[in-house]
């Protein structure tokens, strides 16, 4: 911190040398730890760089997700760190990265938050006012049982899954499954996870030490080495109220500083007991990635995921696993 500060010191006297005062731009920033937490942290960096695309950032900390985006809505900021699923009303595209079982490993999320920092995928970035300016990882999401026992889908059938009242993919998800929806909120879903109200909740690594989950998992309960999703972190814009040029500086910044991003993750990760995973049979998870991708499809038909993104991730997943079925008419033609 001692030095982003003395590197920010030394921006400023070079900029009032020069005669020429920065704007200041405001940048309302969730992490679920807050002013402490490793995203929050992580964005000091983005504050440092933002000095040399000609804006004095600030950024405000915030524990509720739904203030941080309102917050944005209402102009308090001129840009938001939201997570992925919170983008998708401003723009579909990049709002889909989060789609179930759309990519199974880091390396693709690597490639896919690349290929989205060219200059060439610009135009997709950009939906009206609104601009994604950056990506950042926030960890594959696992499956979290109270009771190990729950270990299909026909054992998860009729169980109490905590789920994000506003992600059609989830519910979607718990419909198929047979198990019951408990509305469920990122400040909520742990606590219910931990106090029995729940049977199911999923979540991030970076979630198990922060939120206690350890105390619902007890004994009995496991975590499902599957990636339902990847999580992620958007920085959404108003691209009216910063300089021509920022979104795709701002970009390219966080998409050279991915394993940066990644370093917390992998630590959560590491950090958790091993006797708490679970490893799924090769066949059992290729029915879970079967399953996932026919939600995928129904939910791109409605809208609610962008094909376009649907059809790149799928060039990820094919490029890391040819041999999969769902490859194989690639492969014929």
């Amino acid at each position: 911190m001692r030095l982003i500060a003395i590197a920010l010191a030394l921006l400023g006297v070079a900029f009032a040398a020069s005669g020429k005062e920065l704007p200041k731009k405001t940048f309302c920033v969730f992490d679920p730890v807050g002013a402490n937490g490793p995203i929050f942290t992580r964005m000091q960096d983005f504050r440092t760089a933002a000095l040399e695309w000609g804006v004095e950032a600030e950024l405000k900390a915030y524990t509720n997700e739904a203030v941080a985006l309102a917050d944005f809505q209402s102009g308090v900021c001129d840009g938001s760190l939201v997570t992925g699923t919170r983008v998708r009303p401003f723009n579909v595209f990049t709002g889909s990265l989060e789609a179930v079982g759309g990519l199974t490993s880091y390396q693709q999320l690597r490639e896919l938050i690349g290929m989205l920092a060219r200059p060439q995928a610009g135009k997709y970035m950009v939906d009206g006012r609104y601009e994604i300016s950056g990506i950042i990882p926030g960890g594959s999401v696992y499956v979290f049982v109270r009771d190990k026992a729950i270990d299909s889908v026909e054992a998860a059938a009729g169980k109490k899954v905590a789920t994000l009242d506003y992600d059609l993919a989830s519910k979607k998800v718990v419909e198929h499954i047979g198990a019951t929806m408990v509305p469920a909120t990122v400040a909520t879903f742990a606590p219910r996870f931990n106090n029995g109200d729940v049977d199911i909740a999923y979540a991030p690594a970076v979630a198990y030490e922060p939120f206690e989950m350890y105390k619902g998992l007890g004994q009995q309960g496991g975590i499902y080495r599957f990636s339902f999703a990847q999580m992620n972190f958007q920085l959404i814009t108003y691209r009216d109220q910063l300089p021509d040029g920022f979104g795709q500086s701002s970009r390219e910044f966080f998409a050279e500083h991915f394993d940066q991003g990644m370093e917390h993750i992998l630590t959560a990760e590491r950090g958790i007991p091993e006797n708490y995973w679970v490893d799924m049979p090769d066949e059992q998870e290729l029915q879970y990635l079967d399953m996932l991708a026919g939600i995928r499809d129904e939910l791109a038909t409605q809208g609610v995921y962008d094909t376009q993104m649907m059809k790149l991730m799928k060039k990820l997943r094919c490029r890391a696993n040819p041999m999969h079925h769902e490859c194989a008419m690639d492969l014929l033609f």
